[in-house]
């Protein structure tokens, strides 16, 4: 009776980790080909709109009086990614491709509240977004792209963007960013993030 319940239990055994094998292979294909934008056959990068569903990693700020009224970048500027890369960074530590982090541009508003001086955030003034992808950007260093939806006089954002040159955003990434061209020396939750486990929560940490 044993023997057979044995020469039962062997063959089920084996099905349940085909199945269990095949389904994890089906998951690992969706997730690495998961996508959350779409360039259009002009070679233009359809502006995102639900970009503030994604995890938000921060909102470094720049502003002219720390740069003698002249700063690059005055405006504070709010990151998300886009939920499957994050995931597939606490996996791995690694940026995969297809990922997109959005950079939403907010104008200093003001410098004082009821909690005291500061910097505060005034108006949205405008929409970037960086995008890693060998299919669409293999020439790009690091296979990653620069894009740009906003309006210079103001108003409505662009619904498509072409991709910067080169020199405009990539040399400045490949030679300061810490991580595969993204700053995250600048952003503790994907430092705490990195490698951490997939099903893990990342805890606070001071390391940089």
């Amino acid at each position: 009776m044993k023997n057979k319940f044995l020469g039962l239990l062997v063959p089920l055994v084996l099905v349940f980790s085909l199945v269990s094998f095949n389904a994890f292979d089906r998951d690992e294909e969706e997730y690495q080909q998961a996508s959350f934008f779409k360039i259009d056959s002009k070679g233009e990068l359809v502006r995102p709109t639900n970009y503030r569903s994604w995890v938000y990693v921060g909102s470094p700020l720049t502003p002219n009086d720390l740069n003698n009224g002249k700063a690059a970048f005055p405006e504070f500027h709010n990151v998300y990614i886009d939920p499957v890369s994050y995931k597939h960074y606490k996996k791995t530590g690694k940026w995969r491709d297809g990922t997109i982090l959005i950079k939403e541009l907010v104008s200093v508003g003001g410098k004082a509240a009821a909690s005291g001086n500061g910097y505060f955030m005034g108006d949205f003034i405008g929409l970037e977004a960086t995008i890693k992808s060998k299919k669409h950007f293999s020439k790009e260093p690091g296979n990653w792209a620069y894009f740009s939806f906003t309006n210079p006089k103001g108003g409505t954002l662009a619904n498509t963007s072409k991709p910067f040159e080169t020199t405009q955003c990539n040399s400045c990434h490949n030679a300061n960013a810490a991580d595969d061209f993204v700053f995250t020396q600048h952003y503790p939750v994907l430092r705490a993030a990195k490698n951490v486990g997939e099903n893990t929560v990342p805890e606070n940490s001071g390391k940089r």
